[in-house]
């Protein structure tokens, strides 16, 4: 049964459509054929596979960010759960085999799967949708490529991107598996990065401005912001953080618990993971609210994830984001607080949002010595005010660092922060092997071209 041994290797997932489009006169099976991919429908249902596959626990609904905020912990997240994969992650004593840094690196290839064969097929979507169709499947690969590299291999600044290894870069759809060509080797860091930069600003220049609840050009502006600032190419990451707030047509929520717990996007949001009763990332044992909330909140709070104490430190008296918090107790019966960002089942989870971008912008004029659209100290402040925080007088790179914290917390944004500036994580090097997730031992197992990383 060797198919068996596929169904968690990048072969398996590349396309399943299937899962995605159950319209389609697919079998259940590892491959499809291109001929059965005949409509402009058929891709728009795919597309719209995608975008259910980012909703998915292993997605934004949930690991990509509480992996990164159990990875960056201290003074953030404390694990009360019992669950033996989750508190591998928050201890960093991870092992090759850990079912989360599967399913992230297993949803993460399937998405990129669908995105390829979307693109391949963009011949067949109408004339006058090809562009925006294109603009999402690229905007959504790009998106996935970077949570990837950033997860399973070292950072950008290490000062190596261009000899450490990233990810696989699977460009083509898989229709049907050949063990030939279908293992293909990790790439490097550097070359994953610019991969991602190549399909976010082809995304730019393919969506349109408004799009509903799904990617638009600002969005792929945003994602970017963030990748040019993990680099440290302030410049960049000016010019796309500044178009976003200069022309993206966002604003900032009136106060900062509007941005949450919404059932559509709000003003603030750039691009956003939408749930609801009928679909959603879980209420039992996944997703952020299942395990942010604490065991009181229906329908199924675990409490598994608790504020840590050293987290109130970072504010003032007056700033609301330190109060917006409810205590509670988990599953298991520890007491505790929780961020009230994810106490609600079925409501949107913002994923790119407006305050991050002027925190972007301010940081990185200030690292560039420039000024682009605002002044560092206005744009901090900008964010400050909304919060209730006072105005600061100066400011500096790590104002910037803790206001990140303050505003984004339990977002996934720390871990991110925390490698980008080269500063410790939980005690351990910015670098350290075991803030690295290691490649599946599965993947390794059927993949001999794949290399795992250092420590597993």
């Amino acid at each position: 049964m060797k198919k068996i041994l596929y169904i968690t290797s990048i072969a398996s997932l590349f396309f399943i459509a299937s899962a995605c489009n159950k319209k389609l006169d697919v079998q259940p099976q590892n491959s499809a054929t291109p001929d059965q991919i005949k409509t402009s429908s058929d891709v728009q249902a795919l597309l719209s596979g995608a975008y259910n596959q980012l909703q998915s626990y292993s997605a934004f609904g949930e690991q990509l960010m509480l992996i990164p905020d159990l990875l960056a912990s201290q003074n953030q997240v404390d694990w009360v759960g019992t669950y033996a994969n989750y508190k591998q992650v928050k201890t960093k004593k991870m092992v090759a085999t850990n079912s989360i840094a599967s399913s992230i690196w297993g949803n993460s290839y399937k998405l990129i799967g669908i995105c390829n064969t979307v693109l391949d097929k963009l011949s067949v979507v109408d004339t006058a949708d090809q562009a925006t169709v294109e603009g999402e499947a690229l905007f959504i690969r790009g998106t996935m490529y970077f949570e990837l590299v950033g997860l399973f291999g070292k950072p950008y600044s290490d000062g190596a991107a261009a000899t450490n290894l990233g990810v696989p870069i699977v460009l083509d759809p898989v229709y049907f598996y050949d063990s030939t060509k279908n293992k293909p080797a990790r790439a490097t860091v550097a070359a994953v990065y610019a991969q991602v930069i190549k399909d976010l600003q082809a995304a730019i220049t393919k969506l349109p401005a408004s799009n509903g609840v799904k990617a638009n050009k600002y969005s792929a502006a945003a994602i970017l912001s963030r990748v040019y600032l993990n680099m440290g190419d302030y410049p960049n990451a000016v010019t796309q953080a500044d178009d976003v707030i200069q022309n993206g047509g966002y604003s900032l929520n009136a106060t900062y618990d509007k941005e949450f717990n919404n059932t559509g996007n709000t003003s603030e949001d750039i691009f956003a993971i939408q749930q609801t009763s009928q679909s959603n990332v879980g209420t039992s044992n996944q997703g952020l609210t299942t395990f942010y909330a604490p065991n009181d909140i229906l329908p199924s709070g675990r409490g598994d994830a608790q504020i840590n104490t050293g987290y109130f430190g970072y504010f003032e008296p007056q700033d609301f984001r330190g109060t917006y918090v409810t205590d509670g107790v988990s599953i298991a019966g520890a007491n505790g607080t929780y961020p009230n960002k994810w106490q609600q089942f079925y409501k949107v989870i913002p994923v790119v949002r407006l305050a991050e971008m002027y925190l972007t912008r301010g940081e990185a004029n200030l690292a560039a010595g420039t000024t682009t659209g605002a002044d560092p100290i206005d744009d901090i402040n900008t964010v400050r005010e909304r919060a209730g925080a006072s105005d600061l007088t100066t400011v500096s790179g790590s104002d910037f660092v803790d206001e990140r914290f303050r505003e984004m917390g339990f977002e996934g944004d720390r871990f991110w922060t925390l490698k980008r500036l080269k500063m410790t994580v939980d005690g351990l090097g910015y670098d350290d092997n075991k803030i690295v997730l290691p490649i599946p031992q599965s993947e390794v197992d059927v993949n001999k071209s794949i290399v795992q990383n250092g420590g597993y």
